[in-house]
């Protein structure tokens, strides 16, 4: 495989001389594991589904990949050959990227939930040489589906299938044998290890926008932001992260799979997201921070609340992917005894902004945090003119952890000469510096001429008693050009009508153009696997439904 990162070769000198990219890569720092603390803990891995778990200490866990590694080479795969990856959050994942990165291979994690459509051109468009697939995960056969597929996939030469049976099992053909002691076992692992600024990861876009784009990130960008991120929320080597959200996305890969070798400390995943599980992983393990959405929270402070059994190691979690509601905050905090963080990022970048732990809990719920080190903001208008503090407008970023670029789409980068990257996000930053989202620029709903402040918005909904999901999007109309229209899921037992929502968004002090004037009540929100909202399928409804 060919990749077109031209994102990095012009910033690398910049990157270096302000000590942003450190030239090092993940075996870096596996083998530093290894050398320094051999015998530390480094992975749990818990199949919920089967209640088995799985641990590796540093030694054991660099002795499985460099055996993976010289398996994976038995198969032809090389220097940046793409190995697609589809597991739930099992060890063999973290082992695989481990693997990868020993010869120089490049990792492509895909979700779980994707199926023919999503694979067909992902596959296809990656050039991958081997995917990796459970044999069944919640009842699916991934071995059937992909095999369904490899015809229309020319360069796709080998199907592994994890827990599967004969010799195209990943137990028989990467994990069983002891391939770390063929004669040809140190060349294999040596001679194409990836430098900083080779491509190391393949992954495509969440899909909140129903367009997927492969992001290509390097060891310097990936690291360049786990560093930061790591120094803003003071972890370290004696801290167990949990990790539940998706690994195949990039908050379970960089801080889930990569930050704990990294800092020299302790991963714990979870495959299948089931509270009391984590509640029981956490005490156990005495897990100290986590990351994940505002579901994820939600349940767990829920499940605390009920069950009584507290979670006192951990002292962080951080909630990103969209705004968190003010009474979530509270309750959390007094529920779990728990610092909660709000962040936002991309797949693009990594984490952008972060509160710091010092901050009020207010900043939690009505900011995005601020900046990371290595990173610079900036909210601009028509003509791209840099708005004053508290305008909302089009948020830029420029960033050491900025991306590569998309595979073969550099068209679509998003990335000028001065190497301000557009994020598609409407944002605003206070005088103090912190961040709001206030939507996407595709969610930006103007009524009549009037901007309508999305986010505030759905803030507000969720406080309402009786609604426990929200979202606001456009729907056409022929005097106004767009209208509001509010999409709810009730809380279970509850119900909710347009009156209700217009009582009480008026009873908050919203302005009445800014007041929804249609409402949607489902059962379930469309999402990505992390707990984003997909509009752009909120959209498809409202239209079809109108037509």
């Amino acid at each position: 495989m060919e990749f077109d990162a031209v994102l990095l070769p012009p910033r690398r000198a910049r990157m270096v001389a302000q000590g942003l990219w450190h030239d090092r890569t993940i075996n870096d720092d596996l083998d530093a594991c290894v050398a320094e603390c051999p015998d530390k803990l480094a992975l749990t891995a818990l199949q919920v589904e089967q209640g088995a778990t799985t641990r590796f200490t540093y030694r054991e866990m660099a002795r499985m990949a460099d055996r993976i590694a010289v398996g994976l080479s038995r198969l032809g795969v090389g220097n940046n050959d793409v190995v697609a990856c589809q597991l739930p959050n099992w060890w063999q994942f973290t082992l695989v990227y481990l693997a990868c990165s020993r010869i120089g291979a490049v990792m492509n994690p895909l979700m779980h939930i994707f199926r023919e459509r999503e694979l067909s051109f992902m596959l296809k468009h990656g050039e991958t040489r081997v995917v990796i697939v459970p044999k069944t995960f919640r009842g699916f056969d991934f071995e059937h589906m992909v095999s369904e597929l490899q015809p229309s996939l020319p360069d796709l030469k080998h199907i592994v299938v994890v827990g599967g049976e004969g010799p195209d099992s990943f137990e028989a053909l990467l994990s069983g044998p002891a391939w770390e002691n063929e004669h040809d076992a140190h060349d294999i692992l040596t001679r194409s290890r990836p430098g900083p600024d080779d491509v190391t990861q393949l992954i495509y876009t969440s899909g909140t926008t129903g367009e997927p784009k492969g992001v290509m990130h390097s060891a310097n960008t990936t690291m360049a932001n786990i560093i930061p991120f790591a120094q803003r929320l003071r972890l370290g080597a004696d801290d167990v992260v949990l990790m539940a959200s998706p690994m195949a996305h990039q908050t379970g890969f960089m801080y889930g799979l990569m930050m704990p070798v990294m800092l020299k400390a302790s991963a714990v995943l979870q495959d299948i997201w089931e509270p009391k599980q984590a509640i029981e992983l956490i005490r156990a393990a005495g897990a100290s921070f986590t990351m994940a959405s505002t579901p994820f929270l939600t349940d767990l402070a829920r499940t605390v609340a009920e069950t009584g059994q507290q979670v006192p190691s951990l002292r962080t979690f951080l909630c990103a992917g969209a705004p968190i509601p003010g009474p979530l905050v509270e309750q959390a905090r007094q529920v779990l005894g728990t610092k909660i963080v709000s962040a936002w990022g991309m797949t693009e970048n990594g984490a952008v902004t972060m509160i710091q732990l010092d901050d009020e809990d207010v900043r939690a719920f009505t900011t995005d945090g601020l900046a990371l080190p290595g990173v610079e903001l900036k909210v601009v208008g028509e003509g791209d003119q840099a708005l004053p503090a508290d305008q909302p407008g089009s948020l830029l970023v420029r960033s050491c952890s900025n991306f590569g670029g998309y595979l073969r789409r550099s068209q679509l980068n998003g990335t000028d000469a001065e190497g301000w990257f557009d994020t598609g996000d409407v944002a605003r930053i206070d005088a103090q510096g912190y961040v709001r989202i206030t939507g996407r620029s595709k969610d930006v709903i103007i009524r009549g001429g009037e901007n309508i402040p999305v986010v505030e918005i759905e803030s507000l909904l969720y406080r309402h008693p009786d609604v426990a999901m929200a979202a606001i999007v456009a729907y056409p109309d022929e005097r106004l050009g767009e209208r509001a229209c509010a999409v709810v899921v009730p809380k279970p037992g509850r119900s909710v009508d347009l009156p209700s929502i217009v009582q009480f968004l008026k009873g908050q002090k919203v302005a009445i153009q800014y007041i929804p004037e249609r409402l949607v009540v489902r059962e379930a929100m469309p999402s990505t696997p992390t707990g984003k909202i997909q509009k752009f399928k909120l959209r498809d409804l409202l239209r079809e439904s109108a037509a």
